[in-house]
């Protein structure tokens, strides 16, 4: 029998019914761990345990504090907004929660991951504490807030601090609208003796801070860090901010840093593998300290980076970026040529954009399954929408030629621009004005393409029917009805266009991925 929960709030009851029931024995997560979170023994999270559903942050609190001890493993599946209206601290044996953040402290074995339409934890801030094997996973966090109101979790968007081991944190989007003098802080920061964490395929934006490991020149017990396949863009400093220990940090876009980037001070450790830092300042380096840290450089590309003289509290890496330590990691890994880096990070960071990943050669692969449906599947097949008269039977292979190119089209809806089919971002979309219009993929000179994939955003219009033509001269390609991924004969040309000639509604097009096989 399960035992009864204490909720702080009247209103908090109501939140706690929003838990779904159990729905099955599942794993954890989508994919495994990388990186340092692979080590240690592993990060799996609520692997082999009972998975449920929460649609508010009440509802995850009873979550923890409903299994038989803190460390029965669980995965909870997100949906919706959760915000400090519907965020109560919930009371048991089983767990150790607080009101306006969502509060792992003292717990093991747990697995948060957004599903269906997305999870957002809106000015609400996830906190990690005397805890290990935690898996976050396909989740956005935003604008939490250290000052102002209201504030959560000291203002970091994830934060781990005191005794935390093994978390694995994927496929997250982080991010602020300002820095310290907005209210914000860090997007994902550790101290007070953190080890064996992985950050992967995850974006962090427009903060003043990317994140930190440890607080202070003193706090040098943490590290173990692995940073790969993440978007850090318009971020003033700390990406991350390294005080002791080790850190690995490969295939990285870094885009518009302000003042500075990887910044290891107090004899952090730094290997810096295959990254591409681009339109930036000071990437890489110690900065605002004497206390210096050391770093282990292998194939980055500096893409119009400038570099400040150095001073007694400044020692930037570069113009001339060469190493000055050597650093060995546990685990073996795959590296993405640097070159490759920004188009596959497009693809792949971030959440809602399909946990796809890259397989070690510029391309990216599918998740080895999928997140769940956004509810219970019906007793009875539901009716299937109708396929495309000529897909592929799978994601096409290599890199989406798409990133990089140009974009045109016949017409675009108020507030939709042609550029959001080629940003990687499954949020941002086109629609044409009214149920049917073109929109095309061009590139400057003739590139070949066999196959296209036609990701649909979500509250469109169904396609109908649609063609795809040689934009260079007219021809048919292919034609069908629905969206996925289209083959057709290999074609060299500098335009491929997706005609819509009917629809169910006005349709939206998130992406349109071109590939050459």
């Amino acid at each position: 029998m399960r035992r009864a929960i204490a909720v702080s709030t009247g209103a908090g009851l109501a939140a706690a019914i929003a838990l779904a029931l159990p729905l099955h024995q599942a794993n954890a997560a989508v994919g495994s761990a990388t990186g340092f979170a692979a080590a240690n023994g592993g990060t799996t999270g609520g692997a082999g345990g009972t998975t449920v559903r929460a649609t508010t942050g009440t509802a995850i609190h009873t979550a923890l504090c409903t299994r038989a001890s803190s460390s029965t493993p669980i995965t909870i599946q997100v949906e919706g907004t959760i915000n400090h209206g519907n965020t109560a601290k919930v009371s048991g044996n089983s767990c150790n929660t607080a009101a306006g953040v969502i509060e792992l402290k003292q717990i093991s074995n747990v697995t948060i991951i957004g599903v269906g339409s997305g999870a957002v934890f809106d000015q609400l801030g996830i906190h990690i504490r005397d805890s290990s094997n935690i898996i976050i996973q396909n989740v956005t966090v935003r604008n939490v807030k250290k000052s102002g109101s209201p504030t959560s979790n000291g203002g970091d968007a994830i934060g781990m601090e005191s005794t935390v081991r093994n978390v694995w944190v994927d496929h997250v989007t982080l991010e602020a609208s300002g820095g310290e003098s907005e209210g914000y802080d860090g997007l994902f920061d550790m101290k007070n003796d953190v080890e064996y964490v992985t950050l992967s395929y995850s974006i962090l934006r427009n903060s003043g801070r990317g994140g930190l490991i440890g607080s202070s020149e003193t706090d040098t017990g943490s590290g173990n860090i692995t940073f790969h396949h993440n978007k850090y863009q318009n971020i003033d400093s700390r990406t991350p901010l390294l005080r002791g220990g080790v850190a690995h940090i490969y295939n990285n876009h870094y885009l518009n840093l302000v003042e500075s980037g990887i910044n290891s001070r107090a004899g952090a450790r730094a290997k810096v593998d295959n990254n591409y830092f681009e339109d930036s300042k000071d990437v890489l380096g110690t900065f605002y300290t004497d206390q210096a840290g050391t770093w282990q450089v292998s194939g980055n590309i500096f893409d119009n980076v400038t570099w400040s003289a150095p001073g007694e509290d400044n020692n930037p890496a570069g113009p001339n970026v060469t190493s000055n330590t050597s650093v060995s990691v546990p685990y073996s890994y795959s590296l993405d040529n640097a070159s490759c880096v920004p188009s596959i990070v497009a693809q792949t960071a971030g959440a809602n954009t399909g946990i796809r990943t890259s397989n070690g050669s510029c391309s990216t692969s599918n998740p080895p399954s999928s997140p769940p449906p956004s509810s219970p599947a019906p007793s009875s097949p539901a009716p299937s929408s109708p396929a495309p008269s000529s897909p592929a039977p799978s994601q096409p292979s290599g890199t989406n030629l798409s990133i990089g190119a140009g974009a045109d089209g016949s017409s675009k809806a108020s507030g939709t621009s042609y550029g959001n089919v080629r940003d990687g971002n499954l949020t941002t979309y086109w629609s044409p004005n009214g149920t049917t219009g073109d929109i095309s993929i061009k590139w400057g000179s003739a590139t070949t393409v066999s196959r296209i994939n036609i990701r649909p955003a979500t509250g469109g219009g169904t396609i109908g029917a649609y063609q795809v033509l040689n934009g260079s001269n007219g021809a048919v390609l292919a034609s069908g009805s629905g969206t996925g991924v289209i083959s057709f004969p290999a074609t060299s040309t500098t335009k491929i266009t997706f005609k819509i000639t009917s629809a169910s509604g006005t349709p939206r097009v998130a992406e349109f991925e071109t590939y050459a096989s």
